[in-house]
C-alpha cells in the first residue's frame, strides 16, 4: 500500500518521517513535485509513505495533495491519505503532547454568521462541511497510539480568546483538536476518491493565546512517537482494504 501524508510545514513532516523510519538506508534527496512540493519517502514492510509539505491554511493544503494526487505514479496510487501535524487541544480532554486522531474531519469555520447564529456551508446548501474517516482505521489508529478519538475541527484563523474556544465548544461540543489543514487535505482525497485520516499531536491549549505555554518540541516528539505506531496499523489495515 501506498499512503500520502501531508504536513503544514518542514518540522512536522521531519518528525513524521523519524517516526515512520528514523534510519532509512536510503536517505533520498526529498523528491520535487510541481508547484514547488517536495515529497520525502519512507518505507516499511507493506507500506510506502510519501511525505508532503503543503503549507498552512485549508486552501493551500488542498492545492497541495490535489497536485500530489494529480501527479501520482498510477503503477503504485495512493490507498490513503493523512493529514497530520501539531494543533491546539481543547481542554481538559486533549492536554499538550497528547494525540488526538480525528473522527470526523470539521470545517468549523466555513459558512455564514447570520442573525439566529452561524450556519455551516452545508446548511446553507452549497457543500459540505464535514469528511468521516474509515472508522476501523480511525478506531485501531487511536487504540495503538493511546489518542483521543474525536472531531478535529480545521479553522482558518487559529483560536486567540476564550470566548472563540468557547463558541467553538458550543457548536462542536465533541472536538478534541483544532488545526488549519485536515479538511483542505480530505476535500482534495475525496476527488480523487480516496479515504483520509487526520492525527494531530497538541502543542497548546484552545483558548487565549500564550506563546509562553506552548510546547511545540514536545508535540513533534509525540507526533513522531505516533508515527512509529501508526505505520503498521497502516500498512495492515491497506492489506485488507486497499484494492486500488
Amino acid at each position: 500500500m501506498r499512503a500520502l501524508v501531508v504536513t503544514a510545514v518542514a518540522a512536522e513532516a521531519d518528525s513524521v518521517a523519524t517516526g515512520i523510519d528514523p534510519h532509512p538506508v536510503h536517505d533520498d534527496e526529498p523528491r520535487p513535485l510541481p508547484g514547488g512540493y517536495r515529497v520525502i519517502r519512507r518505507d516499511l514492510p507493506g507500506l510506502a509513505v510519501d511525505i508532503l509539505v503543503g503549507g498552512v491554511g485549508p486552501a493551500a493544503a488542498a492545492a497541495a495533495t490535489g497536485t500530489a494526487l494529480a501527479v501520482a505514479d498510477p503503477r503504485a496510487p495512493y490507498g490513503l491519505v493523512v493529514s497530520a501535524g501539531i494543533g491546539g487541544g481543547f481542554q481538559p480532554d486533549a492536554p499538550v503532547g497528547s494525540l488526538v486522531v480525528a473522527d470526523a474531519l470539521v470545517a468549523a469555520d466555513l459558512g455564514a454568521e447570520t442573525p439566529e447564529g452561524f450556519l455551516t456551508v452545508e446548511a446553507l446548501g452549497f457543500g459540505r462541511n464535514t469528511h468521516l474517516p474509515p472508522a476501523e482505521l480511525a478506531a485501531r489508529a487511536a487504540e495503538a497510539t493511546g489518542a483521543l478519538l474525536a472531531p478535529v475541527l480545521t479553522v482558518s484563523t487559529v483560536t486567540g480568546t476564550a470566548a472563540r474556544a468557547a463558541r467553538l465548544r458550543e457548536l462542536h461540543p465533541m472536538a478534541g483538536a483544532e488545526a488549519m489543514e485536515g479538511f483542505g487535505v480530505a476535500e482534495a482525497a475525496a476527488a480523487h476518491g480516496l479515504p483520509v485520516l487526520e492525527v494531530r499531536a497538541v502543542s497548546n491549549a484552545v483558548g487565549p493565546r500564550d506563546r509562553d505555554a506552548w510546547r511545540i518540541g514536545d508535540a513533534l516528539a509525540a507526533l513522531t512517537a505516533g508515527f512509529r505506531v501508526l505505520g503498521p496499523v497502516i500498512a495492515n489495515w491497506g492489506e485488507r482494504h486497499d484494492h486500488r
